[in-house]
C-alpha cells in the first residue's frame, strides 16, 4: 500500500497540483490585500464609508444600533452577507485582470507546420510530400 501511494504521490499531475495550490495560497494573499488595502478603501469614498456589518435583523424583535450591541442574540446578518458577495466580486474582476494581462505576455505558439495538402484534381487531403495522389491517382507536382 505505501509503495502504491508513493506512486501516486509522486506522479507528475500530483505534483502539479501540488504546486500549483501553493502557488494559489500565495496569490490568494496577493490578492486579498490589493482588495482590502486598496480597492475597498477607495470604494469607501464613494459609498461614504458604509459598514455592512452593522446590517441585520434581530431575531428577538429587539432594536439594535450595531451588532456588538446584539451579541448573544440570534441575527440574521445580510449586510456581512452582502458585503462578502462585493468582496468576491471584486476579487473575481480583479483575478480576471491579473490572468488577462498574465496572458498577454505569454508568446503566441507558431501554428504546426502542414502535413497534408490538397490534391489539385479531386481535392482530396494527401501527404505533403506525395507525388502521386491515392485516391485519384493523378500526378501531383510539389
Amino acid at each position: 500500500m505505501l509503495k502504491e501511494f508513493k506512486k501516486f504521490a509522486l506522479r507528475g499531475n500530483m505534483i502539479d497540483l501540488a504546486v500549483g495550490i501553493i502557488i494559489g495560497g500565495a496569490f490568494n494573499s496577493i490578492v486579498n490585500s490589493l482588495v482590502n488595502d486598496i480597492v475597498m478603501p477607495l470604494l469607501g469614498v464613494f459609498t461614504k464609508n458604509i459598514n455592512f456589518s452593522d446590517w441585520f435583523i434581530a431575531l428577538d424583535g429587539g432594536n439594535y444600533d450595531t451588532l456588538a450591541e446584539a451579541e448573544g442574540v440570534a441575527v440574521v446578518k445580510y449586510g456581512l452577507f452582502l458585503s462578502n458577495i462585493l468582496n468576491f466580486i471584486i476579487m473575481a474582476f480583479v483575478v480576471f485582470i491579473i490572468v488577462r494581462w498574465i496572458n498577454k505576455l505569454r508568446k503566441p505558439e507558431a501554428p504546426a507546420a502542414p502535413t497534408t495538402k490538397k490534391c489539385p484534381y479531386c481535392y482530396s487531403d494527401i501527404h505533403i510530400d506525395a507525388t502521386k495522389c491515392s485516391h485519384c491517382t493523378s500526378d501531383v507536382t510539389k
